[in-house]
């Protein structure tokens, strides 16, 4: 669970928090598809961003 909300910190650094901004609207399209109908459920996205951002804290600390 750490290690979810240091890649979120890291990335919404990154980012500067701008959720609507272009990073995270690709993200959003790319892993959950442009027909929100057909979204999985919140509680589903939720858990799929955090695995997300624990791998991309786990990838940073391994490529250094």
């Amino acid at each position: 669970m750490l290690a979810s909300l240091l890649g979120l910190l890291r990335l919404g650094l990154a980012t500067r928090f701008r959720v609507n901004g272009a990073y995270w609207s690709w993200r959003k399209e790319t892993a959950f598809g442009n027909d929100s109908s057909k979204w999985p459920s919140a509680a589903a996205r939720l858990h799929a961003m955090l695995e997300y951002a624990a791998w991309s804290w786990r990838m940073r600390r391994h490529l250094k």
